[in-house]
């Protein structure tokens, strides 16, 4: 091998070399701008998804803990991961974050809801007398437009209601609602087949007719619930509990009603009575009311999705899901 095949082979090696290490320095690169990229995206989606956390007030403040929409244990979801109506985790942890505040002076319960379950409405009540016994500080509560069955089970817990003039409320009952779908079964030729451990077992099933015996058994559960929700309010109104009784048919009161039967202390707007509050506890109180989240676009989708209505099917299947689960409620499905 001559002198210039071995230039030759020395530069082609170099530059073989040098391609090498510049393909994968490009690549390299390639690869962290990628990646530092798709952090952006999804920091940028991450903003506009998820909920920013919210740090309390550093001077006194009432808070305004707003319960709208049916009591679920669990919360309702869009598509996109965001919360629909009343959160039950994010309020009864909230709750416990005002105990440890000091800044907190009070809270505001602002009620508009035809109640729901009968365990998340529990729950939230004995939250709610958690805190009061636990800090010594007054609830104060306000019904909108509807304050029904577990909405008003929750305001038991406050130092005293006050309603919008044109509200609904009371509805002091229990109901278990079941789908009996027998008879279509029947027209279809459709049989539900249940192979159970017990008489009792497929109880409330929609397929079967409900024995007098499955009845009684239902009505023993809805008659505990009632009993407590009475006991409940006797105690949040300091009224006798055969009065209670004599009010606890079910039925719903007007505003004016309620307050004739001191289920209520009074009538007011809200920003007249947020002004009630602020004479009493103190000029200047800031009310204070908890933002988890920024408009975005799932909350822009959320609400595209109320304005288009829900089709037959999805109205049936809420109804199936929710009202004639079986489960124990304090509801009232007139108002929905």
């Amino acid at each position: 091998m001559n002198k210039k095949q071995i230039i030759s082979l020395l530069v082609a090696a170099a530059v073989f070399v040098v391609t090498g290490v510049a393909s994968v320095t490009i690549n390299t690169w390639s690869e962290i701008k990628q990646a530092q990229n798709q952090k952006k995206t999804e920091s940028a989606f991450s903003s506009l998804f998820k909920s920013t956390e919210e740090s309390l007030p550093s001077e006194d403040y009432i808070a305004v803990i707003k319960v709208e929409g049916t009591i679920y244990s669990e919360p309702t979801t869009t598509m996109f991961g965001e919360s629909t109506g009343y959160d039950h985790p994010a309020t009864m942890e909230y709750v416990d974050k005002l105990m440890a505040d000091d800044n907190n002076k009070g809270i505001l319960l602002y009620v508009d809801t035809p109640g729901g379950e009968v365990t998340a409405s529990d729950d939230l009540y004995l939250k709610l007398m958690k805190y009061k016994e636990a800090t010594g500080r007054k609830i104060y509560c306000y019904f909108a437009d509807q304050a029904c069955s577990g909405g008003y089970y929750i305001s038991m817990a406050s130092d005293e209601i006050y309603a919008n003039r044109n509200c609904w409320t009371g509805s002091i009952g229990v109901i278990i609602s079941l789908t009996n779908m027998k008879g279509l079964y029947d027209k279809l030729g459709i049989q539900e087949i249940n192979v159970t451990s017990g008489a009792n077992k497929a109880m409330g099933s929609s397929g079967e007719d409900l024995t007098e015996e499955q009845r009684n058994i239902l009505q023993s559960l809805v008659d505990e619930a009632y009993n407590q929700f009475v006991g409940i309010v006797a105690e949040g109104r300091d009224m006798d509990v055969n009065t209670v009784k004599k009010l606890a048919d079910g039925r719903i009161y007007s505003a004016n009603q309620a307050l004739q039967n001191k289920l209520i202390d009074g009538t007011s707007t809200f920003e007249d009575y947020k002004a009630k509050v602020e004479a009493e506890v103190g000029e200047g109180i800031l009310f204070y009311e908890k933002n988890d989240s920024d408009m975005s676009l799932a909350s822009l989708f959320s609400t595209i999705q109320q304005l288009r209505g829900r089709s037959d099917a999805e109205v049936i299947s809420d109804l199936l899901e929710n009202e004639g689960n079986g489960g124990l409620m304090y509801y009232e499905s007139s108002l929905n």
